[in-house]
């Protein structure tokens, strides 16, 4: 039996998908296509993989952003699964280092099993087709070959990189891969399409834990020395695997593809190269126009996608995406609107490459919309921004609908510039108040009952009850800001920490 390990990359934030993706609510984690996100419908794809000879590890090994931690964990946690370790980095440095973080902890307890390593954020519409590809690639890696997969072109696409293929390797459907190429003008796409030989580069593969360090100690050792020393400082952390974040951050950034499998491609000396050919209805939803391909199977007679309370008239191949109100359309052609509360986007379809050009300038004017949307999701529970602004003098004032799950805490926490007011809207409330640590009351609130927390108050908000507590409320003070915070107790290992938004 091949021992099959699962390792999920869910590292990046997807901007080119902003407004709906923000930096600190990434596209992996989107509901776009049904109730699973993308990070689940890639889970969900494993199930059932174990036939032909692969005993398939449940627990995956995820790599992910430390910002998006809790997030990704719980994503994990509605399948039902527990992550064999959820490893987060301090920092984003590509694919490459990720992998190699993944394969050191593969081989821990003297393991050296296959890896199947996929993005988080790709959509496969053919289950049994990718599984089927997979388990051939799982052979041929058992064997000692660095195997990638290969997507069947069905379009003159640019948005993605190519392989060019070579000579047949063995029985299972796989051939040598005689190069990499970047992303093509649309005339160069065109000619790969009509002259044949050239897949899409999946960025998937299929590779033993041991065969990928020893190709990245030839490649590129520097990366692999920065990520031994990164993964031998780490620690445990709850349900988390911190690396050492100093270690980690003298790390090279790179992908896969670059490190080694570029290096390699064509070459006689290594291990092989190959790639596995999948006809999957695969798509990497990578922007808005790679959206709208993947949801075609959706679109109206005219090629026009919608989401939400959207009404067109006369339009063609438009995907517009509504999440809060209704959007109507009137002659759209070739468009993609995207609505949600605090933002909307409209361009040409075939201009979606440029989207990251308004995050990088929202990032340049200190634009909150780049990071959050009105709502932001923590371990606890959620906060939504209802409204903010000036008060009398020169205070400022924010507005947020909070509520806590079911037996959840905030930290024990103090702010320094605001005063805050809360106003319980159902459930019950156990708040924990005091000047000082010697000095905590506690006390519990009802419906309509409410509560101030003078500014340098130490307090702490809980849901002692079975069901959720949702409450309003209102900061006011000199400087409203997430990073106002000092915490003195939290249990989701948040301790010590100054500046770090949420409660």
């Amino acid at each position: 039996m091949i021992d099959l390990q699962p390792v999920i990359l869910s590292g990046g934030s997807g901007t080119r998908l902003w407004p709906l993706s923000r930096e600190h609510h990434p596209k992996q984690i989107l509901r776009p296509f049904g109730e699973d996100s993308l990070l689940q419908a890639t889970l969900r794809r494993l199930e059932g993989l174990g036939d032909g000879g692969l005993a398939v590890e449940r627990r995956p090994l995820v790599v992910c952003n430390e910002e998006h931690r809790f997030l990704v964990a719980e994503q994990v946690r509605e399948l039902g699964l527990e992550p064999l370790r959820l490893i987060l980095e301090p920092a984003g440095r590509n694919t490459a280092p990720a992998l190699t973080l993944a394969a050191l902890a593969a081989q821990e307890g003297g393991r050296d099993p296959v890896l199947l390593v996929l993005p988080a954020d790709h959509v496969v519409r053919d289950v049994a087709a990718f599984q089927e590809a997979a388990r051939r690639a799982a052979r041929s890696a058992a064997a000692g070959a660095l195997v990638t997969f290969g997507v069947v072109p069905s379009a003159p696409e640019t948005g993605y990189g190519y392989l060019r293929v070579g000579e047949a390797a063995g029985t299972e459907g796989l051939r040598r891969v005689a190069a990499f190429v970047e992303k093509p003008d649309a005339a160069t796409a065109r000619s790969y399409l009509e002259q044949g030989g050239y897949l899409w580069n999946s960025g998937m593969f299929v590779l033993r834990a041991s065969i990928w360090l020893e190709a990245l100690e030839r490649c590129r050792p520097e990366i692999l020395a920065a990520c031994r020393r990164a993964y031998q400082g780490g620690r445990s952390d709850r349900d988390f695997f911190r690396v050492d974040p100093e270690a980690f951050a003298a790390c090279p950034e790179d992908s896969v593809d670059y490190a080694v499998m570029e290096r390699l491609a064509g070459r006689g000396d290594g291990p092989p190269l190959l790639v596995t050919p999948l006809e999957a209805g695969w798509t990497d939803v990578g922007s808005w126009a790679a959206f709208w391909e993947a949801a075609r199977e959706e679109a109206d007679e005219a090629g026009n996608v919608v989401q939400g309370d959207v009404q067109l008239h006369d339009c063609r191949g438009t995907l517009c995406v509504a999440r809060h109100r209704l959007v109507a359309g009137v002659g759209l052609e070739g468009l993609v609107v995207v609505e949600t509360a605090d933002a909307v986007l409209v361009m040409p379809r075939h201009r979606a490459q440029e989207v990251k050009r308004v995050v990088e300038q929202l990032r340049r004017d200190g634009r909150g919309e780049r990071l959050f949307h009105r709502r932001v999701y923590r371990p606890w529970g959620y906060y939504e921004n209802l409204d903010e602004g000036e008060s009398a003098g020169a205070e400022r004032f924010l507005v947020k609908r909070i509520q806590v799950k079911p037996g959840a805490a905030l930290s024990l926490q103090r702010h320094r510039e605001r005063a805050e007011h809360w106003v319980v809207l159902r459930g019950r409330a156990r708040v924990t108040l005091g000047d000082r640590l010697e000095a905590l009351e506690v006390m519990e609130l009802g419906p309509n009952e409410s509560v101030d927390i003078p500014l340098g108050h130490i307090h702490r908000l809980e849901n002692p009850g079975a069901e959720p507590l949702e409450l309003i409320e209102v900061q006011t003070g000199p400087r409203i800001a997430e990073e106002d915070i000092e915490r003195f107790e939290d249990v989701y290992g948040r301790v010590p920490e100054r500046g770090a938004a949420g409660g």
